[in-house]
Parts: C-alpha cells; sequence; structure tokens
C-alpha cells in the first residue's frame, strides 16, 4: 500500500528512512497476503509458544477491542485470523512515536488511507486531509482540519467486500458505503471504523455514544450522516 510521511521539522535521511524500515518489518509479519509472513505461518498452525513479542500485543489489542465494540471487531474469519483493521492504524501510530523520538513536532503519516497528523503543517495550519466520495473514488467529498488527531475510513469501495458482520455469519456490509473515524490518534481511528463499519448504518450511532470519538459515515443511497462534533473538523474554504 502507498505510505507518505511529510515531516515539516528538520530530521535525517536516516532518521526518515527508519519510519518506513519500520511499515517494512509490520508487512512482513502481518501481512495476510504473504506466505512468510508470522500471520500466515500462524494460521497454518504455528504454535502460541513461538508467537513473537509483537504478534501476541497485537493479537491481545484485537480481543480488547473486540470487548469494547460488542463482538463487532472480530479478526476471525473462517477459521483464520486477520488482525489487519487493527495493525495498519497500530503502525502508523507507532511510526509517529519513532518520529517524536527523533524530535520532530510536526508531521504527516498516511497508510493506506489511514492517517496521523502532528503540529501544524508548512503553512502552520493544521492539516488538511480529504475524505473520498465512495462512489466516484477520484473525487473529495468532504476536507477536515487535524492537528493531533488520527483519520481512518473503512469501505468497500477499494478493497470490496473484507468487513463483515461477525453476528450473522456470511452477511456482507452493504447498506454502508464508507466510514470515517477522527480520534485522539489513528490507532483509536482504525479499529473503531473497522467495528463500526461492521455494525452498517447502526455504526455512527455507535460512533456517536463513544467518548472522544467523531463520525461521517455515507451509505448505499449516497446520503452522509455525521456526529454532532464532526462539523467542528470541517475546512470551511475548502
Amino acid at each position: 500500500m502507498p505510505i507518505t510521511v511529510e515531516v515539516v521539522d528538520t530530521i535525517s535521511a536516516s532518521e526518515l528512512n527508519r519510519v518506513f524500515e519500520y511499515f517494512k518489518s509490520v508487512d512482513e509479519r502481518f501481512s495476510t497476503y504473504k506466505a512468510t509472513s508470522e500471520i500466515s505461518k500462524i494460521n497454518k498452525g504455528l504454535p502460541k509458544k513461538q508467537w513473537s513479542p509483537q504478534m501476541k500485543a497485537v493479537l491481545d489489542l484485537c480481543e480488547e477491542t473486540k470487548k469494547l465494540t460488542r463482538g463487532y471487531f472480530d479478526i476471525s474469519l473462517g477459521g483464520k485470523l486477520d488482525p489487519s483493521g487493527l495493525v495498519k492504524g497500530w503502525s502508523v501510530h507507532n511510526a509517529a512515536q519513532i518520529l517524536l523520538g527523533k524530535g520532530a513536532k510536526n508531521f504527516y503519516i498516511e497508510a493506506g488511507g489511514d492517517i496521523q497528523a502532528h503540529g501544524m503543517s508548512p503553512d502552520d495550519e493544521p492539516w488538511t486531509v480529504g475524505i473520498r466520495n465512495p462512489f466516484v473514488v477520484h473525487e473529495i467529498i468532504k476536507v477536515v482540519r487535524l492537528s493531533n488527531q488520527g483519520m481512518a475510513t473503512s469501505g468497500t469501495y477499494i478493497r470490496g467486500q473484507h468487513i463483515y458482520n461477525p453476528h450473522v455469519a456470511g452477511q456482507e456490509i452493504t447498506n454502508v458505503k464508507s466510514m470515517t473515524v477522527i480520534a485522539s490518534d489513528v490507532y483509536e481511528a482504525d479499529r473503531y471504523a473497522t467495528a463500526a463499519f461492521a455494525m452498517g448504518e447502526r455504526g455512527i450511532s455507535f460512533i456517536e455514544e463513544t467518548p472522544g470519538l467523531e463520525g461521517y459515515m455515507v451509505n448505499s443511497e449516497k446520503v452522509a450522516t455525521y456526529t454532532s462534533g464532526f462539523e467542528g473538523y470541517v475546512d470551511r474554504d475548502a
């Protein structure tokens, strides 16, 4: 997936390269598309005693998220584990911690639509982020401004049907096209966006009810519904 890192502050090339190397290591460990990854080996029967500390930590977080989302965040599908709905946001959050540890205060990281924005953009303004039209993906239907926040969008318009309602076996999500969540960091945004999408149209109410989250949902009828605090992030000049 495409990864973008923009740092306003001065850091060395080697420090920036460390971020990309980190993403590479995450892909090597958690990609369900690579037969050599640890998660693929687990799905083929790798004993738990051989799991890495990183894998155990992520799977524990997945289980915690399942409990927090009434079971709608569930990484089990067809007897296999797929923690992708959490790993991407988790890894972007960790990459941000690497930059913060190097003294960077103003930067933007995006990996496959999951975004972490810190500080200010080169224009000394909050970072502007577009939300795609799930029906015409090259169009932007809403622009928001973020600073020290994360944003993630779950949907079927890029990868097709890959999120299911775990409470109804095999039920595809057809009444929602995209679910965008803004949170204090991208890890929170990513895991809750996945769970809310799995809930269908009820998901936006779940986001409304969960402290610290704001959301923007587009349904199959091309109607947008958003939480009460979402408009506070909207760029009125866009």
